[in-house]
């Protein structure tokens, strides 16, 4: 019995995942390709490896014993492939929206990643351009559209955004505030705000007519301008780690709470196995330290979660 690698992918994505969409959407498949691949591991090995009802799937008993020996083949033909055509390197790996530290979260995975190289992208457009060449095998960042169709991503971390504002703002003192309570302050942002995507549609949502862009100079400097003036303020992802700015004040905003998404970027069909390594090191990540959690009744997107 000859196994066919990209069924057996199937299955162990699909396994991991217990969701066909999002199994398929990490491979750069569609759904009903992916859930073709399945149907005729199935018909090959005489069993169904899934459970399939109303409320997902699961795996069967026979589902749950091929699940590690194929983990197993598929390592072991990723790594003839790397082998036979000179794979075997370092993940190169980019990351955008440099202001907002993206490393912080790459730093918590990179130990169960392998061994990464780090690029030097710009913003989206540019780390795009870099995967769809083949100069970086994945990017980590806030993915929105346009996004090429040769690209697929997967959320990894929804972090909660604070208000940052001047000591001297009306609101400096209220221990947390509504996005709407900002309406009368300016947005402070830290370029134009067409290339801020987070940014312009938190402002059109929450009516935040007065906006205001500066040259992007460091997270330092940034803030510091935000500080200087009483009527300004900015958004921050809560974790952060903010420079003592004198007169700088941050505040949680609730009611809801601003989300801002990360995903790990990269180019359909590339079969490095590092690549697999570091979305299971950051799906790991992610249920251990709670980075999706999400309540539409509390929390605030640009656009509803994508687990791709």
């Amino acid at each position: 019995m000859d196994l066919d690698m990209a069924q057996v992918r199937a299955f162990v994505r699909a396994a991991e995942e217990m969701h066909f969409g999002r199994a398929a959407g990490t491979l750069g498949i569609s759904q009903q390709a992916l859930s073709k691949r399945i149907a005729r591991l199935e018909s090959l090995l005489g069993t169904d490896l899934f459970q399939r009802g109303g409320n997902g799937v699961g795996l069967t008993a026979a589902g749950q014993r091929f699940l590690q020996p194929a983990r197993q083949t598929l390592a072991a033909a990723d790594a003839a492939v790397a082998a036979a055509v000179g794979k075997d390197r370092p993940l190169r790996v980019d990351v955008w929206g440099h202001l907002y530290a993206p490393m912080r979260t790459l730093a918590q995975v990179a130990g169960r990643a392998g061994e990464l190289v780090l690029g030097h992208g710009r913003d989206l457009p540019s780390v795009a351009a870099a995967l769809l060449h083949g100069d970086i095998d994945a990017a980590f960042g806030r993915v929105h559209p346009p996004l090429h169709a040769g690209l697929a991503h997967r959320l990894v971390r929804l972090e909660p955004v604070d208000a940052v504002l001047s000591a001297d703002h009306p609101l400096a003192a209220e221990p947390a505030l509504r996005p709407d309570q900002l309406r009368g302050g300016v947005l402070w942002a830290p370029g134009a705000l067409d290339r801020l995507d987070f940014l312009h549609q938190f402002a059109d949502r929450f009516d935040i007519r007065n906006r205001a862009s500066s040259v992007n100079l460091g997270l330092a400097h940034f803030l510091a301008e935000v500080a200087g003036d009483p009527q300004r303020f900015s958004l921050l992802p809560a974790d952060v780690p903010r420079p003592e700015i004198p007169g700088l004040r941050s505040v949680p905003l609730v009611s809801p709470t601003p989300l801002y998404a990360w995903s790990l970027l990269w180019r359909t069909g590339n079969r490095h196995p590092g690549l697999t390594s570091l979305t299971a090191a950051c799906a790991a990540e992610a249920a251990q330290s709670r980075w999706l959690e999400y309540n539409p009744a509390h929390d605030w997107l640009p656009e509803p979660p994508h687990t791709r």
